[in-house]
């Protein structure tokens, strides 16, 4: 088994961290950077697991774009054909929650910071108003694209132990009801944890 991640790109991953430490990033060099970070993943560590005969588990995928630049303003059309070059993923198990159950998971967790609470939006008073606007409008995002691109959607309120299990459970039944194997397909237009089985 594989996994990889946003922003997980030997080649980008401190330039990003270093963009965004300025606070200055508009959305187009914001998924220009997530586009480069991706693409490097994708030919590096995806498609040569893939090919290899793993399970690639991703934390996050293109859906993430998708909602995080909606909600700055992007258009759509634009988002996905930058990331239009990913593969379409076997299965993505979307960890569905609100924001009031993940505001105390994320004060007792890292906190808050400067991005993913859309200070670079000005959409609040302060830090935590700014949080639970940004992140409200990113979970309507995400429950959007649920619908359309057909997610399984897991209770991500219930305890992070039955989380896992019920992750696992669908995993397992879907890697127990196939033995085919999925060719390694380009997304052709649109494309939070996608799972692809290789040879």
């Amino acid at each position: 088994m594989s996994n990889t991640g946003w922003t997980r790109s030997p080649l980008l991953a401190d330039t990003i961290n270093e963009a965004k430490a300025g606070h200055e990033l508009t959305v187009t060099t914001f998924s220009l950077l997530y586009a480069a970070d991706f693409a490097d993943r994708l030919e590096h560590q995806i498609i040569p697991a893939l090919k290899a005969g793993f399970v690639v588990i991703a934390d996050r995928y293109m859906y993430t774009a998708f909602a995080r630049n909606a909600v700055m303003g992007a258009d759509p059309y634009w988002t996905h054909c930058l990331f239009g070059f990913a593969l379409v993923p076997d299965l993505v198990l979307y960890l569905e929650i609100d924001v009031d159950h993940l505001v105390p998971r994320v004060l007792t967790g890292k906190g808050m910071d400067y991005w993913e609470s859309g200070m670079h939006l000005a959409l609040g008073s302060d830090i935590f108003d700014s949080f639970r606007r940004y992140q409200g409008r990113l979970i309507d995002e995400y429950n959007r694209l649920a619908t359309d691109f057909g997610f399984i959607r897991v209770d991500a309120r219930q305890p992070i132990d039955d989380v896992q299990a019920e992750l696992r459970t669908y995993i397992a039944s879907y890697l127990g009801s196939t033995r085919r194997t999925p060719a390694v397909r380009r997304e052709t237009g649109p494309v939070p944890t996608p799972v692809r089985r290789g040879r």
